[in-house]
């Protein structure tokens, strides 16, 4: 099948061309993300292969259907970016990738965890200039912590089960309890409660209308004061204004962020030699208790590795006109 495979990196084209070893389809790769101003790229693909910042908007999907666009294969687990609706309208399929490496982004939210508490981010930057002090570098046990997590899934539970091997009491927060997340001890409970007894929490739940801004001015006042809040799922889970005037205020007490809400046309670039456009970004690069990587959590070999094989099955399962379990539907979604 002819595909056109948007938003690539050269770590991209490797994965997937050593995935499509077995699978024999014909990739062509453009570096750009798929916009409303490169759609016209994808003419005559049957088939187009996105990330999780191309813009599939009803304008867009109109414009790919003109051009006999009929597959979205999307290699990634979030479909917020796509206008399901305008899709289906069009009669098209779309397809993701529901579950990769759950280790990699449970890892990563610890990784940002341990950072935060124990500052290494400052101990790495004194030690380079000489400066063995320990002064303003005092982190607590994550034994005997209470960590609520928010969305149970499969990353959700990876990390519940991370957090009990440190010893940690969970709380956990989503509408459909998971007896692998309940056999660690958690404890499901409403989202005040959880915010009002963590002392860190962390996110992991997908980007639905219902999700949007989950953290925001009113759910913060539930927060307790001083909790560290991690987001490795999508950026607009948080209200971003909101979490800088909990930061200024000391309501929170420490932030960690893979993911932004307008990371779109910023993140996987490189832009080391450009003036920084956003205002609200380069205002959480001013605290010293907040870390932000460029959502790279997904980023290990065995989950690129993952994402590859099942976004070409998934393409196959299409070309043979077999039913694909990793479609997305509206009615799939209100299940």
């Amino acid at each position: 099948m002819q595909v056109a495979v948007f938003n690539t990196k050269p770590y991209d084209r490797h994965f997937l061309e050593a995935a499509n070893a077995a699978q024999h389809h014909t990739l062509t790769f453009f570096e750009s993300r798929l916009t409303l101003e490169t759609c016209a790229l994808a003419q005559q693909f049957p088939a187009i292969c996105v990330f999780v910042n191309d813009q599939l908007t009803r304008v867009v999907l109109t414009k790919l259907a003109e051009g006999g666009t009929r597959l979205l294969a999307l290699r990634c687990a979030g479909f917020n970016h796509v206008d399901l609706a305008a899709a289906q309208e069009l009669g098209m399929t779309t397809v993701r990738v529901p579950a990769y490496s759950p280790y990699a982004v449970a890892e990563h939210t610890l990784a940002l965890v341990l950072a935060l508490n124990r500052k290494i981010y400052r101990a790495y930057s004194r030690v380079r200039e000489g400066n063995f002090a320990l002064e303003g570098l005092l982190g607590f046990d994550l034994h005997g912590r209470t960590v609520g997590i928010i969305g149970t899934g499969k990353i959700g539970a990876v990390t519940a089960k991370i957090l009990n091997g440190f010893g940690c009491q969970l709380l956990a927060h989503d509408p459909f309890p998971n007896l692998e997340v309940l056999a660690f001890g958690a404890q499901y409970v409403a989202l005040p409660e959880l915010l009002r007894h963590a002392d860190i929490v962390t996110l992991h739940c997908p980007l639905l209308p219902n999700t949007h801004h989950l953290i925001n001015a009113d759910t913060l006042k539930h927060l307790k004061p001083g909790a560290m809040l991690i987001n490795t799922s999508r950026g607009a889970l948080i209200d971003t204004s909101a979490v800088i005037r909990a930061l200024k205020s000391g309501a929170i007490g420490a932030l960690g962020l893979d993911v932004y809400e307008e990371e779109a046309g910023m993140f996987f670039e490189d832009l080391s030699n450009a003036m920084l456009q956003d205002d609200v970004f380069a205002r959480l690069l001013t605290f010293p208790n907040v870390i932000i990587t460029g959502h790279q959590a997904f980023f290990t070999r065995e989950a690129l590795t993952g994402i590859a094989e099942t976004t070409l099955a998934n393409i196959t399962a299409f070309a043979e006109g077999r039913h694909c379990a990793n479609s997305v539907t509206l009615e799939r979604i209100k299940k």
